[in-house]
């Protein structure tokens, strides 16, 4: 088949690079593939740059240039307003072939407010995505927003996943479990608003010196703006129970941060958030998680099963998790073991990448 991929490629790496990188691993083997590459590089959402502004008009020369004569038209989906206007035009450019493609909607929230108004934006979205082969999304969230839109039988749920290389054995799980006299908590995300980073660190400053010596936090990801690293730095700076390991971590050194972490911490209310792919990575490697009930999250965790539920943009309710965990240190263990073990069932990348290529030959 002859497909155009028109989807963020690493680098930078997020949850969408990642997801339209696995997939199109999977699709260069027995296809002919023409990428048009959405990423950009700063973490804002939307056009919020002159350099955006030139990159957006780049990529519709692009998709105008290789948009005949393709068995498939995959695109993946941008949420933001600016972001949106241009999955708008690049429908527009190609409006000969909507029998032919797919989106799929990795994230899921801006795109429900989109299509939840009786807005001019949600008129000319459904006109457009009614027509389109199929739509893919993380989770029954994102069904319900599509299917106002689109007939269901053309919505796939496909979930997330976890890299094969980051699933680890039980020798594994026993030996990091083996000593929690210091219980080593992991935020590895983005470091902008809405992720919960701020909370949490307010939420370990907030107690006391005996519990803070039974808890450690170490923080990966970039920031939005220098600015927001300084003020970030001068917070944590002095306090031995937490630091921060830098603005990007993978491969095997990204396993064994979290082959050495007990828990995943990620109390997101980022109003872009989908099925963030950092919690998948958690319970392969074994890890306990604690999160919010947030967009897509409740679909892919449970509260008291993968880990500890927290209130969103609260600092008290982090701070009560974390004295949870140290005071329920002995079940910790048990509930990594369900989350690796759950992952190995139903977040691999095979799975994912199976469950879109056999739409695709279909």
């Amino acid at each position: 088949m002859k497909i155009l991929f028109i989807a963020p490629i690493p680098p930078p790496i997020n949850g969408q690079s990642k997801a339209s990188k696995v997939l199109l691993d999977a699709l260069l083997d027995d296809n002919k593939i023409d990428i048009v590459n959405l990423s950009k590089s700063s973490l804002k959402s939307g056009a919020n740059s002159f350099k955006r502004i030139f990159e957006i008009i780049g990529i519709l020369k692009e998709v105008r240039q290789k948009r005949k004569n393709n068995d498939i038209i995959y695109i993946s989906l941008a949420e933001s307003f600016a972001g949106n206007v241009r999955d708008l035009l690049i429908y527009y450019l190609c409006r000969k072939d909507l029998n032919k493609v797919y989106i799929h909607m990795l994230g899921g929230a801006g795109m429900k407010e989109i299509l939840s108004n009786e807005s001019w934006q949600k008129k000319i979205n459904a006109k457009f995505i009614s027509r389109f082969a199929g739509v893919f999304v993380e989770g029954p969230l994102n069904y319900e927003v599509f299917k106002k839109v689109i007939d269901e039988s053309k919505i796939h749920i496909i979930p997330n996943f976890a890299e094969d290389f980051l699933f680890v054995n039980d020798e594994e799980i026993d030996s990091k479990f083996q000593s929690l006299d210091t219980i080593k908590v992991l935020y590895l995300s983005n470091l902008i608003s809405g992720k919960g980073y701020e909370e949490l660190a307010d939420a370990y400053l907030s107690l006391n010196n005996i519990e803070q010596k039974k808890i450690s936090v170490s923080f990966v990801g970039g920031f939005e703006s220098e600015d927001k690293e300084k003020s970030f730095l001068t917070k944590i700076k002095g306090n031995d129970g937490m630091k921060y390991l830098g603005k990007f971590i993978d491969g095997t050194s990204k396993r064994e941060l979290y082959c050495e972490s007990h828990v995943f911490c990620l109390p997101t209310y980022y109003p872009f958030e989908g099925q963030p792919i950092s919690i998948l990575e958690s319970y392969a490697t074994g890890c306990v998680v604690v999160t919010s009930n947030h967009s897509g999250i409740p679909f892919i965790f449970k509260n008291n099963k993968n880990g500890f539920a927290v209130e969103k943009k609260s600092v008290t309710s982090l701070a009560n998790a974390l004295r949870k965990l140290i005071a329920e240190k002995d079940s910790l263990k048990n509930i990594a073991f369900q989350n690796r073990d759950e992952a190995l069932t139903k977040y691999r990348t095979e799975i994912y990448q199976k469950a879109i290529s056999s739409i695709f030959l279909k």
